[in-house]
């Protein structure tokens, strides 16, 4: 009997968590988490870590398993990943993975394409420019090198910037032309749907999910992380834009409205990513679940 992964996947605020509950009780299975920004026990506020309610309504993984101290990249999270799958898939018919970041969601399904080795001294030359010059000069750059992967990465992640940088640098050729190569074969098959809502919908309610943060004690929780603000998992929407008010480089009104500009251009990038891959099955954020349920098992009967 085959094997199905059910992938959960759209834009941020969108009710992806309250569908994956629903799904994973339906099936009565279990969620695989692949948020990257949920992985860190320290941050829970400003990365809408699901309520106690919610991941008591259904078993989830990969939800605050680490800490900002730790090194953790998405082809740690792949193996163990896959791992869990093939643990899980022994009692389960069917795993709900849940997920924004669609690097984590595509390595678990499709696996990762494999790069050259990085010359000695690129990766520290672009970390000075970071570091002088600041995220957007390593943007020109990828801009200029790799045009196509320009259009799909989080530009305001240095880590994945630089990455491809890396790889442009090193190899002489465009950090894009080495993905999409032929992956692993997956002792799985995937069902992918998206939910989507119209823009005006979508940012309100992303404007919405920032003043409940907020509400929620976000600022306090930035605020405990000051003496860690320089590591990679902290230099993210929420968090950078609230430590530069703690530097005194914003006011507070200016940091709750720069972190919704900023996670509207997320959501944005999201869609971008998601829009190459015409696998996903779309619907709207309110349709009544019975009719995605009803979807799910045509697929898997």
């Amino acid at each position: 009997m085959s094997k199905y992964l059910i992938a959960i996947i759209g834009p941020t605020a969108i009710g992806k968590t309250s569908l994956s509950i629903k799904i994973a009780n339906h099936f009565q299975t279990e969620i695989i988490s692949a948020d990257s920004r949920q992985f860190f026990k320290e941050m829970k506020i400003g990365t809408a870590v699901p309520e106690p309610e919610e991941l008591d309504a259904a078993p989830h993984h990969f939800i605050q398993h680490i800490s900002v101290e730790d090194e953790y990249s998405v082809g740690h999270y792949e193996k163990e990943a896959i791992a869990l799958t093939k643990k899980l898939f022994r009692k389960h018919d069917t795993l709900v993975m849940v997920g924004g970041s669609g690097m984590y969601v595509d390595a678990v399904i499709n696996g990762l394409d494999e790069f050259p080795e990085v010359k000695n001294g690129v990766r520290e030359e672009l970390k000075l420019l970071l570091e002088f010059d600041g995220i957007e000069a390593l943007q020109e750059l990828l801009k200029e090198k790799d045009p196509v992967y320009y259009d799909q990465v989080d530009l305001f992640n240095h880590q994945r910037v630089i990455r491809a940088l890396e790889v442009c640098l090193s190899a002489g050729e465009p950090f894009s032309s080495f993905r999409n190569k032929p992956r692993p074969e997956r002792d799985f098959k995937t069902i992918k749907i998206g939910l989507k809502a119209p823009r005006e919908i979508m940012y309100e309610r992303i404007n919405k999910r920032v003043d409940v943060m907020v509400e929620n004690g976000l600022v306090e929780e930035v605020r405990s992380l000051l003496s860690r603000k320089r590591l990679n998992a902290l230099n993210t929407v929420g968090y950078k834009e609230l430590f530069a008010h703690f530097d005194e480089e914003l006011t507070l009104e200016e940091a709750i409205e720069k972190i919704k500009i900023n996670t509207r251009r997320f959501a944005k990038r999201q869609l971008t990513w998601y829009r190459k891959d015409d696998s996903i099955v779309w619907f709207d954020y309110e349709t009544p679940f019975p009719e995605i349920a009803d979807y799910i098992h045509k697929k898997t009967s």
